[in-house]
């Protein structure tokens, strides 16, 4: 159990719904959410275009007001705030954006300084406060340059340090590697993470990239059309994914997809003939385990090897191993059995004939 584990919530969702108008009556964006987030750490809410992820986030904050639902941050209904409480409800949460939203016009201190300005704080305490910050996300040297002559990857650390201006207890983060190319990317996360660690900030993400999500998350959020149709820690959904858009999600990142050959073999395949075509899932320390190797030895089912890998979610090890099983049907049965005793996830995807 990791330490946000062992913590209190920070971000409750209950019942959360969000209606827009349109010509033909209201449209559900989000349909009844319930979710928490525990403080320190770092939630992942990942959907396609449309699911209502934005939405959700926004609401968190309330630049969106839900039709109905409530959203406590750490322990304080916001959905019930107005006027000066909203305002002040806001600098416990700070937010970052795709885009990034810098103003041209100002330098990448005086960027970072306006939450501060905003809140009325003295100029020498304003610089004091944001100083720190631009060290922390590695533009102390840029304090006098303008958004124009940075890079992606600069623009977002200006508006990560900005966010952090309030002394936030929670960041949101909306889409916030999406326009930036793949290693800036990693060094965005990698400075979230870090900036989880050294501040205990509680950090909740949206994206539509489950690479971001395998990166740096805790827990992680499924959404599909306003619902939540899958939620957990990321190692369990990444390993035994439920919905059918989680596993569409996971193909890229964790090598689920069939190969061209192989799917085009079950198609042809009769349900029940053949030799079957079974998912070996290898979880922690059974990754390592000559289990395979076992199976042949006792039972005298070949077993070849289709597609396989072994990689590492939140530092512990996942093996994924697609195999044609060759054999009788009892000894392939007793296999299986062995295989799922030993706590080893075994799935039959379908059968082959036997000509490979």
């Amino acid at each position: 159990m990791t330490g946000a584990e062992q913590q209190p919530e920070m971000i409750r969702v209950e019942r959360l719904v969000k209606t827009f108008p349109a010509a033909a009556g209201p449209v559900p964006v989000l349909k009844g959410i319930s979710l928490s987030v525990r403080r320190g750490e770092i939630f992942g809410i990942i959907g396609r275009s449309g699911a209502g992820k934005s939405t959700l986030i926004r609401c968190v904050n309330q630049l969106e007001q839900a039709t109905s639902g409530r959203v406590l941050v750490a322990g304080q209904d916001v959905t019930a705030l107005r006027g000066a409480e909203l305002r002040a409800a806001r600098r416990r949460i700070g937010m970052i954006f795709q885009h990034f939203n810098l103003l041209s016009s100002r330098t990448v201190l005086e960027n970072v300084a306006l939450p501060l300005e905003l809140a009325g704080e003295k100029r020498d305490a304003i610089r004091a406060a944001a100083l720190p910050l631009l060290e922390l996300v590695g533009l102390s040297g840029k304090l006098g340059r303008y958004p124009s002559e940075l890079s992606g990857g600069e623009k977002q650390r200006v508006g990560i340090a900005r966010a952090l201006a309030s002394r936030p207890e929670v960041l949101l983060c909306d889409e916030a590697t999406s326009a930036l190319d793949p290693e800036t990317t990693r060094s965005i996360l990698a400075l979230l993470k870090d900036i989880n660690r050294k501040l205990g900030l509680t950090i909740a993400l949206i994206t539509h990239e489950m690479a971001v999500i395998k990166e740096i998350c805790d827990r992680v959020a499924v959404l599909d059309r306003g619902e939540i149709v899958e939620e957990g820690r990321v190692f369990d959904v990444f390993t035994a994914p439920k919905a059918e858009v989680t596993r569409r999600f996971l193909e890229d990142v964790v090598d689920r997809a069939l190969p061209a050959r192989l799917r085009a073999r079950l198609e042809a395949g009769a349900p029940g003939r053949g030799n079957p075509v079974i998912r070996v899932i290898f979880t922690g320390a059974r990754a390592h385990d000559p289990i395979i190797s076992e199976v042949v030895r006792r039972y005298d089912v070949l077993l070849n090897i289709l597609q396989g890998s072994i990689e590492y979610i939140q530092e512990a090890p996942y093996g994924n191993l697609l195999v044609e099983a060759i054999g009788s049907d009892e000894a392939i049965a007793a296999a299986l059995d062995y295989i799922r005793s030993n706590h080893l996830g075994a799935e039959v995807l379908g059968h082959v004939a036997g000509d490979a």
